[in-house]
């Protein structure tokens, strides 16, 4: 006659061993016509002077958010930061494209790409550079509106690739 205490240890492994089964995916074979990771240019990026930076966080389906954060110019804002947030943007590919929203009559666009830069690994400065037109719009008291195009280059920020602080209770 078997004894169920000697029954038990054996059960007991082989649930374990069943249950270590199922949570080990086998490696995946490489396949070539698997998509790519999507790489991801959400983060900071300078602006036109020290202190100023773009902001971009990109969406699903190529939706882009962000703001630009930059120094005032008028007399009654010279000094202070002013934050215009993206009216609309988007990626489509390494392309591109937003426009802000209009802060104290100043409002940008930026059309271009995201390309590699010097940054050696993901996480360090200039990983991404965002490359491209930007247009600096401007509406006086008398709302005539005028524009300023220039070439520009925004590096990537630096960027903490630590574990992430813990959450504290």
């Amino acid at each position: 006659m078997v004894r169920p205490y000697r029954i038990l240890p054996a059960i007991v492994i082989l649930a374990c061993m069943l249950s270590s089964a199922q949570n080990t995916a086998p490696n995946p074979s490489p396949n070539p016509s698997a998509p790519k990771p999507v790489n991801n240019y959400s983060g900071m990026y300078s602006f036109l002077q020290d202190g100023e930076f773009v902001q971009v966080t990109v969406e699903d389906q190529g939706r882009v958010t962000g703001f630009i954060s930059r120094y005032g110019d008028l007399e009654s804002d010279r000094g202070e930061f002013l934050d215009l947030f993206f009216k609309e943007g988007k990626l489509d590919s390494q392309n591109l494209t937003f426009t802000t929203q209009t802060v104290h009559g100043v409002w940008y666009e930026f059309k271009g790409t995201v390309e590699r830069g010097p940054g050696k690994n993901p996480g360090d400065e200039a990983y991404y550079l965002l490359k491209g037109t930007l247009t600096q719009n401007n509406t006086d008291a008398n709302k005539k509106t005028s524009s300023k195009s220039r070439d520009v280059t925004f590096k990537s920020f630096p960027q903490d690739m630590g574990a992430p602080p813990e959450k504290q209770n």
